[in-house]
């Protein structure tokens, strides 16, 4: 996959996790089962796609410090955010009903380390670095001076209420759409003659 189709993938895969998000909660509870799996892959996938965006950025911004400590702080995020996925797909497949979920994850968050780093703190740091890179792109003029501000509202719905996640995941599509445009087209495979 390359870079350009990256930027336009990762926003839908978030959306798609967002809507599988809240049509597993229709019963009251969220997981375990197929729902809850499929949604955190798609997550996971997204998650996944965010290096080599990270990277475009960083290569659009002419590979600055800046721009650097960006791309650095938004894979140590991701590192994060990945594995808490992981932990909650583990967990999924791992217990037989929604109160075996909430055991389990007790036990995985009572590992010294384990919340700071994979629940409170680190994912955070994928979502600031979006935010700064984007932030970046703008004040160098490659992107609208709006971008920034559709990135932040992505970031914040889901604080407010993460039934949102998918109204975010469009925002960050439109603020990537331009990106996908600008961003280096993927090298174009020739035959070698005979």
């Amino acid at each position: 996959m390359n870079v350009r189709t990256a930027f336009v993938a990762a926003p839908l895969l978030i959306l798609a996790y967002g809507l599988i998000r809240i049509a597993d909660g229709f019963d009251g509870e969220r997981g375990p089962g197929l729902a809850w799996t499929t949604g955190h892959l798609a997550f996971l996938a997204a998650l996944v796609l965010f290096v080599p965006i990270f990277r475009e950025m960083r290569r659009m911004l002419g590979g600055t410090l800046l721009a650097t400590a960006g791309l650095v702080i938004g894979v140590a995020g991701l590192a994060c955010a990945g594995a808490q996925f992981v932990i909650d797909i583990v967990v999924g497949l791992m217990a037989a009903d929604h109160a075996a979920m909430s055991v389990l994850f007790d036990q995985v968050q009572a590992v010294p380390g384990v919340q700071l780093a994979v629940y409170d703190a680190g994912p955070f740091l994928f979502y600031a670095a979006q935010l700064m890179l984007v932030t970046h792109l703008a004040a160098r003029r490659l992107v609208k001076a709006w971008t920034p501000l559709l990135v932040l509202l992505d970031l914040a719905l889901p604080i407010i209420d993460r039934d949102f996640i998918p109204v975010g995941a469009l925002l960050l599509l439109v603020s990537f759409l331009p990106l996908a445009r600008r961003s280096a087209p993927a090298p174009r495979h020739i035959p070698a003659h005979a």
